[in-house]
């Protein structure tokens, strides 16, 4: 059973195929209205969502499929304790694809050990959100034409951003692109991630200023600092707002710059660069509609499969990152990766 937890479940091919069928998708839409007719998507969001939960119910209703979804777990039986385990368990009897949201890291990775049917991550915690670099992959590739070489700066709130975790993991991936990582010392990026940097030999830099950064980038990816990962709502406080992009400041970044965000925004954008044809966060976020309805049509085209022995749950617990999910769901057993927990990526060290 091929499930979607990481970019990396993809080889490139794959994605340059996937990419592919969304084009064809844009192009063609009455050709896709029905290849998922009979289908069902389950939508498991334990965590608010706009455009993530919209845009995969979007998706697979314009293929001409159903969902059925949980968009508030206080009035399901997840409110009555019950485990991730149980609920995957009894959503893939009754659908052909699961979409999961969880404040856990390695939520989906979880999900996808009692799953009969093909489990799509749609943002685990803190840690990673791979259907959101499908779509801002998809907005560079149609946008500036390439992803290759691009010299791209990644803003704002850094340690808790998901979606900078993926998208920088998944841009690692294609040649010579470097990176700028522009954030407070406090938000910068998990060691985790510095490690992958280094292992993998990518080019990049972490720095302070916005304003020095943006005349050397092709593309900006703007974040907003993200009140429901602080525990201490005075730390938010202090970091709020400590980035703001402006029309004055966009005066000495190049014409061709492409400038992404993965939305929401709260005040790291000012509205009036909304006009400036450098802004794409919106298109983006209308592509991601199709490069989802191109993955959904990839995972559904497997059959179900029996539902995976249960061997090994339980034992003593490895991972102290307290926002990893074996910390909430205490029966998953301890898988380890290279000297780090497999679900969260952290090392077992800390």
């Amino acid at each position: 059973m091929r499930h979607f937890i990481d970019f990396s479940d993809l080889t490139m091919p794959e994605w340059e195929e996937l990419y592919r069928r969304c084009e064809d998708i844009l192009a063609h839409p009455e050709d896709y209205r029905d290849v998922a007719r009979g289908r069902a998507m389950g939508s498991l969001f334990y965590e608010p969502s706009t455009r993530t939960s919209f845009s995969f119910q979007a998706a697979m209703l314009r293929l001409g499929g159903g969902v059925f979804a949980m968009s508030d777990p206080g009035v399901t039986s997840v409110a009555k304790g019950e485990s991730l385990k149980d609920t995957v368990i009894m959503c893939s009897g009754y659908a052909d694809v699961i979409v999961i949201r969880h404040p856990g890291e390695g939520a989906a990775l979880a999900a996808s050990r009692y799953s009969r049917v093909p489990v799509v991550n749609a943002g685990d915690g803190g840690h990673l959100h791979p259907t959101q670099t499908l779509t801002d992959l998809a907005a560079i590739s149609r946008l500036r034409g390439h992803v290759p070489g691009l010299r791209i700066g990644f803003c704002g709130d850094l340690k808790h951003g998901r979606t900078v975790h993926s998208l920088i993991r998944a841009l690692s991936a294609f040649p010579g692109c470097s990176f700028f990582l522009i954030s407070p010392r406090e938000l910068a990026i998990p060691g985790y991630l510095r490690d992958f940097l280094g292992r993998s030999g990518q080019r990049y830099a972490e720095v302070t200023s916005l304003e020095d950064t943006l005349p050397e980038l092709d593309a900006l990816y703007m974040t907003r600092v993200q009140r429901e990962r602080f525990a201490d709502p005075a730390e938010y406080e202090r970091h709020k707002g400590v980035y703001v992009l402006t029309g004055d400041k966009l005066r000495a970044a190049r014409r061709e710059l492409l400038i992404l965000h993965p939305l929401p925004r709260v005040d790291e954008i000012s509205p009036e660069v909304d006009g400036d044809p450098r802004a794409a966060y919106f298109e983006q976020a209308r592509l991601g509609m199709y490069i989802r309805m191109a993955l959904l049509m990839r995972l559904l085209d497997q059959p179900p499969s029996p539902l995976p022995p249960l061997t090994g749950e339980g034992g003593p617990r490895l991972c102290r990152n307290p926002n990893c999910i074996t910390a909430r769901e205490r029966y998953l057993p301890a898988l380890e990766a290279h000297g780090a927990c497999a679900y969260c990526e952290r090392p077992f060290a800390l």
